[in-house]
This record gives structure tokens, sequence and C-alpha cells, in this order.
């Protein structure tokens, strides 16, 4: 039986690219060695690394005075590392779900922490709107897409101020203004590659302003200088990332990867909102391309296990809700293919057809 895997990260990536780096691991382009087992510095793995750093820069378009990095610690590491290096006095953050309030809570051990707009009222199911960005702060942070409630921000901000953003989960699937940012960060495991890598995208000259000492493991500038270098970088991964970009390219890069994704979701929203069964949980206007959340109507709650049960059992996995919202979630990032969307309608409009 074939697998729909709408797993919220680690999730799905492109077949050829899974292929192509089960072939590196046992032998890197016909060298004899596992890209696994040689060195970082050596002009084999750094053709990788020079190669998936190009092919970013080319996809998103990324301009000159900007550089990207590939490092360890996930996401979560950059949720310290970005008030390490930028906040002096005050932080502006918005407040949309889990990983913003993560963000915050981090940057508060090195200053203070203006939490500008927030959608908690409502138990995070809306971006905020009415909020003005402080112009004496020191930066802007907003996480774009919010994997457990299903909410994204889909257009660039214009901030006074320079604006950093998580990114983690809707990297590549939209076209990004990048001069717009100060910095761009995530972690690699939704549209990216597998777990283990984070990418960081970096304006060079907001660096260098504040006044604390930055541990050289924390300093973006050491990175910088050492071409991600420094240390030992997360080689398997950012093998598969690299992989992960070619397949973009060919595709037709990140404008037609969100011509296919808001295909993708309009489907999907379209039967949850023409259902009678089912009901989405974020507001229209903030609902996320990525990850579509949605529950059983209050009538029909009953029911969640039964429609949980069967839908696994029809090939689909990791669809089910996190447990803030409930329910059900089908993330539906980049490598995810249209037929998946297709295979869980029909399962959504056969389970319905059978409980009416």
């Amino acid at each position: 039986m074939k697998k729909h895997n709408f797993s919220a990260g680690p999730s799905i990536l492109p077949r050829t690219v899974i292929e192509s780096t089960a072939e590196a691991v046992l032998d890197l382009n016909g060298i004899g060695l596992s890209v696994m087992e040689i060195s970082h510095r050596g002009k084999d793995f750094q053709s990788v690394m020079d190669e998936a750093v190009s092919l970013f820069k080319e996809l998103l378009g990324v301009p000159g005075d900007y550089e990207v990095l590939f490092m360890g610690g996930g996401a979560s590491m950059q949720f310290c590392m970005v008030p390490y290096n930028m906040l002096q006095k005050k932080a502006a953050y918005l407040e949309t779900g889990a990983w913003a309030k993560k963000a915050i809570k981090e940057a508060k051990y090195f200053g203070q922490v203006d939490i500008i707009g927030s959608s908690a009222d409502k138990n995070f199911s809306y971006i905020p709107e009415s909020y003005e960005i402080p112009a004496d702060a020191d930066y802007f942070h907003i996480t774009t897409n919010n994997t457990i409630f299903g909410t994204e921000i889909l257009e660039d901000i214009d901030s006074p101020v320079p604006l950093v953003a998580d990114m983690s989960s809707d990297i590549f699937s939209r076209p990004v203004d990048v001069s717009k940012y100060g910095i761009i960060y995530g972690g690699a495991q939704k549209n990216l590659g597998p777990a283990g890598v984070a990418f960081v995208v970096i304006r060079k000259d907001i660096l260098g302003r504040v006044e604390r000492a930055i541990p050289s493991m924390l300093d973006y500038r050491i990175h910088i200088e050492n071409g991600s270098m420094f240390n030992t970088p997360p080689c398997l991964p950012v093998y598969t990332v690299r992989e992960t970009l070619k397949w973009i390219r060919d595709l037709g890069g990140v404008k037609r990867l969100q011509e296919i994704n808001h295909g993708k979701a309009g489907m999907l929203y379209e039967v949850i909102d023409n259902s009678r069964i089912f009901a989405g949980t974020a507001e229209k206007k903030s609902r996320s391309v990525m990850n579509v959340c949605f529950v059983m109507k209050e009538e029909y709650k009953g029911l969640e296990a039964d429609f949980l049960s069967f839908a696994q059992s029809l090939g689909m996995v990791g669809i089910k809700g996190h447990r803030s919202v409930g329910g059900f979630r089908a993330s539906i990032y980049n490598a995810l293919p249209v037929e998946s969307v297709q295979a869980l309608i029909d399962v959504i409009q056969e389970f319905e057809k059978a409980h009416m």
C-alpha cells in the first residue's frame, strides 16, 4: 500500500533526493568513500558545501551583501543566537504560536523584549495585524509559518528595523524579497532536508553592534569568516540540502513551487470548507499553505478516532493534530505530491459519505 506522508517534520523529501543521498552514503561520486567518512575540509565535501550555498543564493535571490550559513543546533539554537548577536537594549517580537513563544523566552535572557502583537487570545488561530514596530528596537522577530496552529505570514513585511524571520517550515515555498530581512533562519527538516542542519541568511552589516562578548560558536561573524566550517558541519544533511536545492531548480524554481503549493492547499481547504463534518481551525486570511489544520465539527467529535484509524488504514501518515489544537493536521510541504493531497481528499469524502 502506498504511504502518503503528511508528517509535520521531519517530513517528506523528494524520492530522487533520498535516492541520490543513499548513493552518496555508499560512495560519493565514485571516490570509493561515503560522504559520511570524508574530511569536511577536503575538496570532495567542499564542493558540496559550495554548491549548496550557491544554489541557495540563486534560488532565493539572495543579494550580494548577505551570507548563507549551514549550522548545527537547529532553529532552536537560533532562538538564542539572534539575541546574542543582535539584542543590545530592546527587541520586538510577534507572538503567533509555540515556536514564537520559545524564541521570546530565549531573547529575554539578553534584554528587553516587547511583544507587540499576539494571537494567544484565540489559541493562535490568526496572524495579528494591528501592531506597531518600535523604531528604537534592535530588531523585529517573526515566525512566518506556525506548524502547530496552521497560520502563515504570506507577504514580506516592511520594517523600520532589521527584520528577523524563522522560516523553518515555509522556506522555498514562495518567492521572498530577502532584502527586506536582516536574518532569515530555519531548520531544514520541513522543506530542505533531514534534521540536523539549520540555515541562516544574514546581512553582514547588521553584525558587530552589541557590546557583549560573544562565544565563538555563537558568533555569526566567526561562522561567516570560516564559510560554515568553523567546526565540523552536519555533512550528510548538507549534502541532502544540496540535492533538494537541485530538485527545486530542476522543477522550475521557487515561483513554480509557489504555484504548486497554492494549488494543493486550495484543493484541500475547499473540501474542508464544504464539509458537513469537518471544519478548519485557522482564520481564512491567516491560513497556512504548508500546514492545513482541521477538526471535527462539535456534533461529530466522537468520530475523530474513527476517522484517524480509517485514514491510517488507507496509507495516510502523520495527520494526527498537535495536542494544542487537536483534530488533524496535513503538512503539505514542497515535496508532497498533488496525488497525496487528492488521496487525502478522497479519504475525507469517503468517510463523510459513510457517516451522513
